[in-house]
């Protein structure tokens, strides 16, 4: 993998398609962090902020970014990119419906985060042998789903401000990882390290 732009993995080179980690990661990341900033009780307000952001961005945009790793053969980017768009275009269509969002309930939702918590353990897992910016990544967005589980079930408030936190954590570092892959090719030179995959 080229450390200076495939943030993800090593996709094969298919001519005229860029690195989509770039994009994929920073659609996460923006939309990451503004839901985490009403999750962490700083700005309850900022969760109605981020319903079109994940529509828009985290969900629509995230989910082309797994398209287009598809295209180049990478099987993690495509697997990660999809399911967080498709998870954010979830959680936009949950609170959209109040109805929806009634008869889910907090054991509900508490449900539909555990399902994506066991998801990202894995996807942590097939993180290892990616970039290290993406570990860490996928590590605090772990962390993040398992607070907020917890929070879910046992009706802590405590529990889902602690996971806002994390997963403004989360979101800052998916940042970075776009950042690297935007500027490192653009300057055709390591500006921002990412971290080699760990070795075989």
């Amino acid at each position: 993998m080229s450390n200076q732009t495939d943030i993800i993995s090593r996709p094969t080179f298919v001519a005229g398609v860029a690195d989509p980690g770039a994009l994929g990661l920073a659609a996460f990341a923006l939309t990451t962090f503004v839901l985490s900033v009403a999750n962490a009780g700083w700005i309850p307000d900022a969760g109605a902020g981020a319903l079109a952001l994940a529509l828009f961005y985290g969900g629509i945009a995230q989910l082309l970014a797994g398209m287009w790793e598809f295209v180049k053969g990478n099987t993690f980017g495509a697997v990660a990119f999809t399911s967080y768009g498709s998870f954010w275009l979830a959680v936009w269509f949950l609170l959209t419906n109040d109805a929806l969002a009634k008869a889910a309930g907090a054991d509900g939702l508490a449900v539909f985060f555990l399902a994506w918590t066991i998801f990202t353990f894995y996807m942590t897992i097939g993180a290892i042998k990616a970039s290290r910016i993406v570990l860490l990544v996928f590590i605090a967005l772990l962390i993040t789903f398992v607070l907020l589980t917890i929070g879910a079930f046992s009706g802590s408030a405590t529990a889902t401000n602690i996971g806002g936190v994390v997963g403004l954590v989360t979101a800052v570092l998916a940042w970075y990882g776009s950042a690297a892959s935007v500027i490192n090719s653009t300057w055709g030179r390591t500006v921002l390290p990412i971290g080699a995959p760990k070795a075989s």
